[in-house]
């Protein structure tokens, strides 16, 4: 899902610290591919956030009583306004390849702070080759 902010950065290490971005969350960004686990959605939603990635965001967090605009406009201000720093993930709980539902735990610096936060990501529609979306924090601080 081309369209970040960040185009440049193809030949440099991922935001979510999995190595080269072109071969880690670039292709889930570029719709070549898919997460294959709770972990590597999350990882690809911090990375997204980075690169201003805001149709990638969209895609993996259906809010369906939110109108696709409102939704696009408060992306693109969160990712111009926020310089994000790091990512460090806590804990998984389920979220495999062969799971419906998983939860991960993790900490996001930021210029001014850090996000602590536990994570709900379930396929889509209860199917067990459906996509991995984001569908909540389960726990939130900072």
């Amino acid at each position: 899902m081309p369209g970040g902010f960040g185009g440049a950065l193809d030949q440099s290490l991922c935001p979510c610290g999995g190595g080269a971005y072109r071969s880690c969350c670039g292709p889930m960004h570029r719709g070549e591919q898919r997460a294959e686990t709770a972990e590597q959605l999350m990882r690809s939603r911090y990375s997204a956030f980075v690169r201003g990635e805001v149709d990638y965001l969209m895609a993996t967090h259906p809010e369906p009583d939110v109108s696709a605009q409102q939704r696009r406009l408060a992306l693109q201000r969160s990712c111009r306004q926020t310089h994000w720093l790091g990512l460090t993930v806590l804990a998984v709980s389920s979220g495999g390849p062969g799971d419906l539902e998983g939860t991960v735990q993790f900490e996001a610096r930021y210029r001014g702070g850090v996000l602590k936060e536990t994570s709900l990501f379930q396929r889509r529609d209860g199917a067990a080759d459906g996509p991995w979306l984001y569908v909540a924090a389960l726990k939130l601080e900072g």
